[in-house]
């Protein structure tokens, strides 16, 4: 028990609440399920009760509900055009989704899902999947063409495209990497020290001296971290309103 309170990792492990096996395919419902069900539930609880009763004074609860929701259509607008606006219920979702998955994973005990690339790549291969399937859907094989920039001399053209195409291709990987990166290294930074807090207090008065410089940059880290759940989320949001501007408008 002691070794769990001190090891980094151990807040990262997957384990089966329900075991489920089909045809020996692993189905089981595990702890990040539960978290993800949580968060979905917390934010469309948070939503819905916030702006179910609105009034033409909002309370500071609907306040927060209609800054996010101004703060994503700003967002939205500045990187896709007025256009992009049609894809508002989905980087909506997305983005509340990953900040309360986010600030969840902040609280002791609790589970951070996005510490997991396989969910982060999920949410990333979601993205540009949207982007493939819609581009191909409005423009046909004219999506293609943002591949082929314009004004480019045709003997660069082949080594231009061959970056574009690596380019794309590389997107779900940045996308997906930056956000698991960013929460696994700073909830294993945020761990390490607390375990340097927990061991030297169990050493006496001198220990307990010697924890006040990690317990105050415990404390720090803490604060950091809430701050890049919150940018983490925010980038993730940007960036995907980057590349639905792609699906938009693929010239050039």
């Amino acid at each position: 028990m002691a070794t769990d309170k001190v090891d980094p990792i151990h807040q990262f492990h997957l384990n089966d609440l329900i075991p489920v096996n089909i045809g020996g395919l692993d189905l089981s419902f595990t702890n990040s399920s539960l978290f993800m069900v949580i968060v979905a539930v917390v934010t469309a609880g948070f939503l819905y009760l916030t702006t179910a009763n609105r009034g033409l004074v909002p309370t500071r609860l609907q306040s927060i509900s209609e800054m996010s929701y101004e703060f994503v259509a700003s967002m939205l607008r500045d990187g896709a055009g007025s256009q992009g606006m049609r894809f508002f219920p989905f980087v909506f979702s997305l983005f509340m989704f990953i900040l309360v998955a986010n600030l969840v994973g902040m609280v002791p005990y609790f589970f951070t899902v996005t510490s997991h690339i396989i969910v982060t790549f999920a949410f990333s291969m979601l993205v540009i999947g949207l982007v493939v399937v819609y581009g191909f859907w409005k423009h046909g094989f004219h999506f293609l063409n943002l591949f082929v920039p314009s004004g480019v001399p045709g003997a660069l053209m082949p080594l231009v495209v061959m970056i574009e195409v690596i380019s794309f291709l590389s997107r779900p990987i940045s996308l997906s990497v930056r956000l698991f990166a960013n929460m696994l290294a700073g909830h294993i930074t945020l761990k390490v020290f607390a375990g340097f807090v927990f061991s030297l207090g169990s050493m006496g008065a001198i220990g307990i001296g010697g924890a006040i410089l990690p317990l105050a940059m415990t404390v720090a880290l803490t604060g950091l971290e809430f701050l890049v759940a919150f940018l983490q989320a925010y980038v993730f949001a940007v960036l995907t309103c980057m590349y639905l501007n792609d699906a938009l408008h693929p010239g050039h």
